[in-house]
């Protein structure tokens, strides 16, 4: 028997667009106790017997039987179903105290001198009723539908006062300095009243009475079918869930007759029409139209623009990590450069130091996590179309440092970073070095007093700014590999060009294309592209030659240059 039951009695949360006064529940309790299967089993005896099956089955089938062991009921939300013990005691007038049992009192009359109540052993409890926070805890966490009983925990006897307290809330006076912002030692107490979640949330509970046939309407009989919350923003928790077409759960009473009933519930709403559904979606899709165009217009169109023929350039850093260096305890010093016809604020800070960062050991690697942020801002003035020079962009030039116990810094590494021509997100690694000294006093010289050969000049990490020959040459500068430095970059670029290309829907795919008179830039890449291409095609086509025929093809070539 234990494998035709359904014991996931989790709540389950839905998010659905649909008003919650849609919502539909169907619920069915039945009887699956000894009486209930030995009236079962005579019925069935009785139906194999022609002559004498239907007298006999309308004698079992009575409203005292059968009738009572079972019951289907649909509910809606916040539907209010009245339990016999709420009949008897509504219909005294004198019991009512409150507007919401003079009401209830109304509506009993109103079913008493009707046809009656559709329902006898289910009814409900919404959120108005007192009797929703008086509820036994044990109903509260529908741990009937277990043979096992468990405790309250401590979340939910907190939660029970919640909506009073959240009444009680008052305005602080912004004015009045907060003295304590952070308690850093909370005794118990403290987080007894403060770590609860508080939520608003509406409450309706399916209840069902369980008593036996003839003694309905017993408090101590009553149990908690299914429980319904709601937030108003869409969320529905439902607890248990749905059945879906699983096996019904069980339900155990408590006391000498220990009775089983099976519960089953089901979601019977109306479903959405497909002209419904597409009328829905429009409505939507205007409302959201609508709302775009409120806030376009709280915001209006006076942003601030660069002028004709100007780009502009931010840049949101981030200087993550440095690993692969000698020495621990490193910091980063690093500038930006701007070529020509590139310009930056007066007040922009064009460098910029790290915090000392400790090494941690990842793998094989001593990295250092600097998580460092930096801004920074720059303008570019497009040149006249005479000038044929490929514009430049801007470069970071950066330095990796030591520092150890008595206060000396060595140099680890030099680096740069060319900013990227394309806006969005780039993580970039940057690979460093630094100036050697051959020899064993410099050696020891770094070791044990600090300081290293140092660049007078960063640029030279990449190309002199003082250089203005053909031909750049460092042969016999000796130079050591360290290690790598990791940046990421959010990249902005805002120019009155993107905003008229947009507007007359025209493609280009470079930035000093769309601000004019840089197409020598697009003729070199694509040069240097075709050359890759080419180069490529060429080394498969290598590989795929015999040995001998590359040598002899070699030696052809060596005899005719010669």
């Amino acid at each position: 028997m234990t494998d035709c039951w359904n014991t996931d009695t989790g709540e389950a949360v839905y998010r659905s667009r649909d008003a919650i006064k849609n919502l539909k529940i169907k619920v069915r309790i039945e009887r699956v106790t000894s009486t209930s299967a030995l009236t079962q089993h005579l019925q069935q005896q009785f139906l194999s017997r022609q002559d004498r099956g239907a007298i006999e089955l309308e004698t079992l089938s009575s409203q005292g039987q059968t009738g009572d062991n079972e019951e289907e009921l649909v509910v809606g939300w916040q539907e209010k179903f009245f339990s016999q013990y709420e009949m008897e005691l509504f219909q005294n007038e004198a019991a009512c105290q409150t507007p919401l049992d003079r009401q209830y009192h109304t509506e009993v009359k109103a079913l008493n001198r009707g046809k009656g109540r559709r329902n006898r052993r289910i009814f409900t409890y919404t959120d108005h009723d007192r009797y929703t926070s008086c509820l036994p805890v044990h109903q509260l966490h529908a741990t009937d539908i277990f043979t096992t009983k468990s405790n309250p925990t401590f979340l939910a006897e907190r939660m029970a006062s919640v909506r009073h307290r959240r009444q009680e809330r008052r305005t602080m006076d912004s004015s009045v300095p907060k003295s304590k912002i952070i308690n850093w030692e909370p005794t118990e107490e403290f987080v007894r009243n403060r770590h609860v979640v508080n939520n608003v949330m509406q409450t309706m509970h399916i209840m069902g009475d369980l008593g036996a046939s003839g003694r309905l309407g017993q408090k101590e009989n009553e149990c908690l079918l299914a429980t319904i919350k709601t937030d108003g923003c869409g969320t529905v928790i439902v607890k248990p869930d749905f059945n879906k077409g699983k096996e019904p759960y069980r339900i155990v009473t408590e006391g000498e007759r220990r009775e089983v009933w099976r519960l089953t519930v089901e979601n019977v709403s109306a479903c959405m029409k497909p002209e419904d559904k597409v009328r829905e979606q429009n409505m939507y899709k205007d409302l959201y139209i609508r709302h775009k165009e409120y806030l376009n217009s709280l915001v209006g169109q006076d942003f601030e623009m660069p002028p004709l023929g100007i780009l502009r350039y931010m840049t949101n850093g981030e200087i993550v990590s440095a690993q692969g260096f000698e020495y621990d305890n490193l910091y980063i010093h690093f500038f930006m450069e701007l070529p020509n016809n590139w310009s930056s604020r007066p007040f922009q800070s064009m460098s910029g130091v790290t915090q000392t960062c400790r090494t941690k050991t990842l793998g094989k690697e001593n990295v250092a996590f600097f998580s460092y942020p930096f801004h920074f801002e720059a303008f570019y003035m497009t040149e006249k179309e005479s000038d044929h020079s490929v514009p430049q962009w801007p470069v970071l030039y950066f330095k990796v440092l030591s520092l150890d116990s008595w206060q000396r810094y060595r140099t680890e590494g030099y680096g740069y970073l060319l900013f990227p021509a394309m806006p969005g997100k780039h993580t970039m690694t940057c690979h460093t070095w630094r100036p050697l000294q051959m020899g064993t006093v410099s050696a020891l010289r770094r070791f044990f007093i600090g300081g290293s050969p140092e660049l007078e000049d960063h640029s030279y990490v990449r190309i002199p700014g003082t250089f203005m020959g053909e031909r750049l040459s460092r042969f016999g500068f000796c130079t050591e590999t360290t290690g790598s430095v990791t940046f990421n970059l959010n990249c902005i670029q805002q120019a009155r060009a993107f905003v008229d290309t947009a507007m007359l829907k025209k493609r280009r795919q470079r930035v000093f294309d769309q601000l004019g008179g840089f197409s020598q830039q697009g003729a070199v890449c694509t040069i240097l592209e075709a050359f890759q291409r080419a180069r490529k095609k060429m080394q498969e086509a290598r590989k795929s030659l015999p040995q001998d025929l590359i040598s002899s093809a070699s030696q052809l070539q060596i005899e005719s240059s010669a």
